[in-house]
C-alpha cells in the first residue's frame, strides 16, 4: 500500500451514496460501506474504491481499482517496461487517456467525503503533514473519473485541474476535479466537446480545510 500519495475517504454508508447519486437499488452484493479510506492500487496487492457509471437509463455504483495501468519505461534500462498504475488524470490531450474521455461509456462520477494532499513543509518529525479538505454544503460529492478494463477488472482515475486559492498554499501543482451535481448527467452522457467545457477547478468558497 503506497501510503506516501494523497488518500481520500468515503465514510458515507451505502444508501446515502445511493441516494446522493439517483441510484436505485439493487447494489453489487460484495460492495461494503463505509470504505474509509481509499489508497492507489499496487502491483501486487489491489486496493479499491466506489465508482458510478451509467449503464442504459441508469446509474450503478461499482467497485473499482483506483489506477490505470500502463507500460513505462524502466529507469534502469529504458528497453524494459515497468507497470505503472496512473490514479490522477492530468494531461487531457494525451492520446491514452483521450479515448476514455471522448467515451461517455467511459467516464465515471467517485463519490468522495473528503480528501487529501501533502503539504509543502516537513513537520518536526520531518515528515509533510497530510490536510484534508471537504465541500461543507455536501457531505458527499464527486470526482470527474474515467475507467477502463484491466487484466485484473476495470480501474479508474479522475481528473484534476489547478488548485484553487484553499488548495494552492498546501499543494500549488493540482487538486482533483471536483464536479458540481448539475453536471453529473452531462459527465456520464455528453460529447467531450461540450463536456470538456466543464473542466476547472472547484469554487474556493464552496471548500474548506477540514484537518
Amino acid at each position: 500500500m503506497n501510503r506516501n500519495h494523497p488518500i481520500y475517504r468515503l465514510t458515507a454508508k451505502q444508501a446515502e451514496v445511493m441516494a446522493s447519486f439517483g441510484i436505485r437499488p439493487p447494489c453489487e452484493p460484495d460492495e461494503t460501506f463505509p470504505a474509509g479510506d481509499i489508497f492507489p492500487t499496487g502491483n501486487k496487492t489491489p486496493f479499491y474504491g466506489a465508482v458510478i457509471v451509467k449503464e442504459g437509463d441508469d446509474r450503478r455504483l461499482k467497485r473499482m481499482e483506483w489506477g490505470v495501468p500502463t507500460q513505462v519505461p524502466s529507469k534502469r534500462d529504458p528497453a524494459v517496461r515497468l507497470t505503472k498504475y496512473v490514479t490522477n488524470v492530468r494531461n487531457l490531450s494525451s492520446s491514452f487517456w483521450r479515448s476514455m474521455l471522448t467515451t461517455p461509456a467511459r467516464r465515471c462520477l467517485v463519490p468522495v467525503t473528503s480528501f487529501s494532499e501533502y503539504g509543502l513543509t516537513p513537520g518536526e518529525d520531518g515528515k509533510k503533514p497530510l490536510h484534508w479538505f471537504d465541500v461543507p454544503s455536501r457531505p458527499i460529492f464527486a470526482f470527474a473519473g474515467i475507467w477502463r478494463p484491466t487484466d485484473r477488472g476495470p480501474a479508474f482515475g479522475f481528473l484534476t485541474t489547478e488548485p484553487n486559492s484553499v488548495v494552492a498554499p498546501i499543494h500549488p501543482k493540482a487538486m482533483p476535479m471536483i464536479l458540481h451535481p448539475e453536471d453529473y448527467e452531462a459527465w456520464l452522457s455528453a460529447p467531450w466537446e461540450e463536456v470538456s467545457k466543464v473542466v476547472s477547478p472547484y469554487p474556493s468558497q464552496l471548500m474548506s480545510i477540514c484537518r
